[in-house]
Formats: structure tokens, sequence, C-alpha cells
């Protein structure tokens, strides 16, 4: 099985907010949605690759957050694709509870005043359900490698590892400034939003500890592996900026 190609799929400018396609001879796997409103982009980014919606294979939603779940359901309509995540986030994927938001410094806590973080989406349930420790493998889908349990930015936080050494870890980590980075995109940083660095830290060990040299983000990126594993010993000694059950300013 040939290594896939990695296609960022720019939702925002600047990398701000990114979708990826992993494109193999089988067809692909999309990897987040995008804002509410993201399918005429990511339709798009399918047709310069000579792909279009009936090609993508799966859509794995990295986590609950509007910038990478808002277009989800949409996308499974367009293209009939089953949706994988993780039974952590369940609740609000449907919808069914608000989300809390604990930030990890001051860009966090102006952007939730502006209240686009709490935008709300089309409901959804996935069509596959991981639940504690699962691991979907991905041969069936024609690549080489699996969907686990990464949790962290949030408790149902899920990352793909490519046999390539490739990793899409949704908002494990970010890059460079201002979400996303329009200056020092090869620095990591925290995401704007994270629930627990210190289990994000051993998250990110595991995949270092698997291989993985790639990292692929939501913002910014991608960063090699050496820069992830600084970032994890600095996550090891972080604490948050608000406890989860508090995090509704």
């Amino acid at each position: 099985m040939s290594d896939p190609r990695i296609i960022r799929i720019p939702i925002l400018p600047f990398g701000m907010v990114n979708c990826h396609l992993i494109a193999g001879p089988a067809g692909c796997i999309l990897i987040d949605t995008g804002l509410p409103g993201s399918e005429g982009k990511i339709g798009r980014a399918l047709r310069r690759e000579g792909l279009a919606f009936k090609d993508i294979r799966l859509i794995v939603i990295t986590h609950a957050h509007v910038d990478h779940a808002g277009s989800a359901a949409r996308l499974r309509a367009l293209s009939g694709a089953p949706i994988v995540a993780h039974a952590g986030d369940l609740r609000y994927y449907t919808q069914e509870l608000a989300m809390t938001f604990c930030a990890t410094g001051w860009f966090g806590r102006l952007f939730l005043k502006t209240g686009l973080i709490r935008r709300p989406y089309a409901p959804f349930v996935p069509d596959i359900l991981l639940a504690a420790d699962d691991i979907l493998d991905l041969v069936s889908y024609g690549m080489a490698g699996a969907v686990r349990h990464t949790p962290g930015h949030t408790d149902g936080s899920i990352s793909v590892e490519l046999a390539s050494g490739q990793a899409m870890v949704g908002d494990l980590i970010a890059s460079g400034v201002l979400l996303g980075g329009i200056w020092r995109t090869g620095h990591a940083i925290r995401p704007p939003f994270e629930d627990d660095p210190r289990q994000t830290a051993a998250a990110l060990q595991r995949l270092l500890d698997s291989g993985a040299g790639t990292f692929y983000m939501g913002h910014g990126g991608p960063l090699r592996a050496p820069e992830v594993q600084a970032h994890a010993h600095r996550l090891r000694r972080a604490t948050t900026d608000c406890c989860r059950a508090a995090a509704t300013e």
C-alpha cells in the first residue's frame, strides 16, 4: 500500500482553520469538516485533486468544536460516507449539551467573548462511535493506519495515525501566532482551549512513541516530531486557566 497524500484544506486564511484529506488509490478520508457552510471549500479542494464528494470513504471528526464538526451532517449527506467520532463528545455532537471551554490564555478568553466558538451547528449522531480506547483500523478504507482516542483537548478527541508516520491530531496542538499563525508557524503552541494539558501531553507522547513524525492540525502546522516533543514536555508543567466544570465564562 503506497503512502497516502495529505492535502490541507484552508477553511479560513493563514491556516487559521484547516481540514485535511488523506488521499489514496482507493479514495480519500476527510479529517474534520470546518465551520458550518464549509462544504463549498471542501468540494473545490476535492475537484482540484480530481475527486468528488463520492470519493470520500470516511469522515473523521476529531472533536466537537464548531470549527471541526460544523459541516459534518452536510458532508455526510453529500458524500454518503460514515462519520467516526468518540463517545466522549457525543452529547455535543447531538447538541443535547452546550460545550464548556477552558481558555489557555488571553486569546482564548477574548475569543470566548465573541461567542463564535459557541455557534450551533446541525446535530448528528456518528455512524461509528468509538468508546473508551477503541481503535478503528483504516485498512478497510484503503489506508494503512488507525483512528484512536487521544483525549486532552476535549474528552472525546481522536486522532488519525498513519503507518507512514503522519498524524492528524485536530487541536491537540497548534502552531504560530493567533490561531494558526501568520508568524512562527513552525513553533508549537497550545490551542485557545484545552481541557487537560497533562492528558494532552500523554496523548502526544503516545503518538510520538509509536512513530509519528509529522503532525497535521486544525490551526497552523504541520509540525515535525522534535517540536511536538518539546511541546509535550512543556505541557507536563502547564496548568489550566480554569477548571473544566467552571469553564463557561
